[in-house]
């Protein structure tokens, strides 16, 4: 694994991608009813540390398990871009593409909170894609930095849904759907020329 340079331009790129992938303030509400199955509580530390352990293990290992499979990031980043695409569709259109398996709902914060609510397909193939773009110490500090949003969001829970409100929570998720439809559009783009070089 190569580290690169740290880069402040690459981490705050990454570090917001990442937050609009996971899009926890958006999840208020999922959450909020999740907490509520739950007993009233949710293990903020638990689920911060195991949805952080998946997205920084899927960075040291994600491009040993492409190779095994025969696939080059490049080739991963052009098809994580569409799942990126389609993330942000469903945040500004307000569809349901991806459809959750809600049988686990009562096991506790790992499932589905840390995954795959907050380490889901989505944000592991956003952090395959970043890395066609991006130096592994960037993405690593991201990934970290994302986690104590994470978990500040998660253990402000109520105070969150009171401020914003339910309009304020569908401004938010559609702003960072559109962010997250240019995001998919230029890893896109700059992977499908890196093909033809």
């Amino acid at each position: 694994m190569q580290w690169g340079e740290y880069n402040f331009k690459q981490l705050l790129s990454v570090t917001f991608t990442l937050f609009a992938v996971i899009d926890v303030v958006g999840s208020v509400p999922v959450l909020a009813s999740l907490r509520a199955k739950m007993g009233g509580q949710i293990k903020s530390t638990q689920a911060t540390l195991v949805s952080g352990g998946l997205m920084i293990l899927f960075l040291f290992v994600g491009n040993e398990f492409l190779k095994i499979l025969g696939l080059d990031v490049k080739s991963f980043a052009v098809a994580g871009s569409i799942v990126i695409f389609i993330l942000g569709l469903e945040m500004v259109l307000g569809m349901e593409f991806f459809k959750p398996d809600n049988s686990n709902l009562k096991s506790g914060s790992v499932v589905p909170i840390a995954f795959p609510l907050i380490a889901g397909s989505g944000t592991l193939t956003t952090i395959m894609s970043l890395k066609a773009n991006y130096d592994d110490i960037n993405i690593f500090f991201g990934i970290l930095i994302n986690c104590v949003i994470i978990y500040i969001v998660l253990k402000s829970l109520k105070w969150i849904e009171k401020v914003l409100g339910p309009n304020g929570m569908a401004v938010i998720r559609k702003f960072f759907g559109v962010i997250l439809i240019a995001i998919a559009v230029k890893i896109f783009g700059t992977n499908i020329v890196k093909f033809g070089t």
